[in-house]
This record gives C-alpha cells, structure tokens and sequence, in this order.
C-alpha cells in the first residue's frame, strides 16, 4: 500500500484498562504515547479499537482542554515530554479507507475471494462514542464493507449486526457475553455467512476462540470461521494461507479458504 511503518519500542499501553481506577493515569499513559509520536512527527496507527478509541480521544482532550492539558504536562515534564497536539490517530480501516481508498486495494487484489460470503463485525470502541470518533455511522456503518468487497467477497446482511459481541464484561459474567455471541452467530448462519471478518482483536477471541464453549453451553454446532480483515485482505493480495498462521484459529478456515 506504499506506507512505511514505524515500530515505537517506547510505547506503553494505552491507559484503557485503568480509566476505570484512575482516570488521571489513563490520561498520562495515553498522552505519552502521543508525545512519543510527536517526537518523530507521525500520526499514529492502531490495530485495536480500544487503544484507538482512548488515543483519539485523549488527543481530542488535550487539544481543546487548557487546563487538563496543563495538569497533563505537569506530569509529562518529569519524563522530559510535552504534549503539542500536532499529531492524528486513525485505525487500521481509516487508514486503508482514507490514505489508501478502495478503489487502490482493488487495483492490488490477485486472488479475487469471489463467491464467499461473508459477515462483518464492526465491534463497539471503532464507532462509538460518536461525538468522539466521528468516523463512519455508528447505527448504519458502511466502512468496513467498502473495503471487504474489493476482495471479492460479498457481505451479507444480518439481524441486530451492529450489536456488542459482549466480550468486555468477560471477567464479570462470561454466561452474558456467550448469549450475546451466541445470537450473532445463529443470525449469521441463518443469512448464509460462510465466515465472519471482525476488525477488534478482542471481537475476534470471543467468536472464534470461545466458539466452541458456546457450542457446548447450548449443544449448538455452528463450526463459523473468523477471519480478522487483515487476514482477508492478505489472502486477495496473494499472500499464501500458510503463511497467516490459520492454524492458530480454534474455528477452522480451510472451508472459507477452499471457497
């Protein structure tokens, strides 16, 4: 796709997991990553939704906000850092959709994935907040099918597609999320999904590595493969499965890739 990747060493999480314990520390993990960014003058690309939605939206924060931009600094400086606001961050699929296009990835496609029907997962942290994100219609998103179909695939349409896999309350109630999963997977098997393209790391791991305690949970057999996009994207470009590491998915995918 013609961009060049910088890997960060430096990098520390993104804050989310403690927001909810100190919302301060969030704000200084996330802030220094941005920094971090600032300092070799790049925008920053996310492979998870999460780490996207906090680094977007602490950017926001600290763009518009003098007084918690200041608090910020204060605890920046101690590192040798301040925060400037001159840097963006976008997912994955913002990328490929607004630096690169579809119509680009199209033109690059060598294995074309027609015939295979496919459902996509949007996940939660990618859309939503809107007043945050601002990328795509969080109640009707088009994004990710814009750039599924130059594959060849073809998506399908199916019942309550824009729901929460349940994933994130996992450590509270696991009986909760595997319902909610559960539903999807039989609304896309009664639309015909022969496999599901998530874009969240963690919506892939509650469809396709708790599939098969879903399965006995409710003596249901669904046998759905998933595939992250960046795998589907990989096998149009003439990237070799064998070379994706698909023996690591619990669900198997050599139906999807045979089709």
């Amino acid at each position: 796709m013609d961009i060049e990747l910088r890997e960060m060493p430096e990098f520390n999480c993104c804050g989310l997991p403690v927001d909810p314990i100190n919302h301060e520390m969030m704000l200084v993990l996330a802030a220094r990553n941005l920094c971090l960014a600032e300092q070799e003058e790049l925008d920053i690309m996310t492979l998870c939704p999460g780490c996207n939605g906090t680094l977007h939206k602490v950017n926001r924060i600290l763009k518009e906000n003098d007084s918690v931009r200041e608090k910020v600094n204060s605890f920046l400086k101690e590192d040798g850092m301040e925060f400037k606001g001159t840097i963006e961050v976008k997912h994955l699929i913002q990328v490929l959709t607004e630096t690169v296009g579809p119509d680009v990835i199209k033109e690059k496609i060598v294995n074309p994935l027609n015939g295979l029907k496919v459902g996509e997962h949007y996940g939660c942290h990618i859309l939503r907040p809107m007043e945050y994100m601002g990328f795509d219609n969080s109640e009707n998103p088009v994004v990710l099918r814009e750039l599924i179909e130059p594959t060849g695939a073809t998506c399908l349409d199916y019942v309550n597609k824009t729901e929460c896999c349940g994933y994130p309350i996992m450590a509270i109630d696991e009986k909760i999320p595997f319902q909610l999963a559960r539903d999807k997977l039989r609304h896309m098997k009664e639309a015909g999904v022969e496999a599901l393209v998530t874009i969240c790391p963690s919506c892939y791991l509650a469809f396709d590595v708790n599939q098969s305690r879903i399965e006995k949970l409710f003596n249901e057999e669904f046998g759905l493969p998933v595939l992250h996009y960046p795998e589907l994207l990989a096998l149009a470009l003439g990237i070799k499965a064998d070379e994706l590491g698909f023996n690591d998915h619990r669900v198997k995918v050599s139906k999807a890739i045979e089709r």
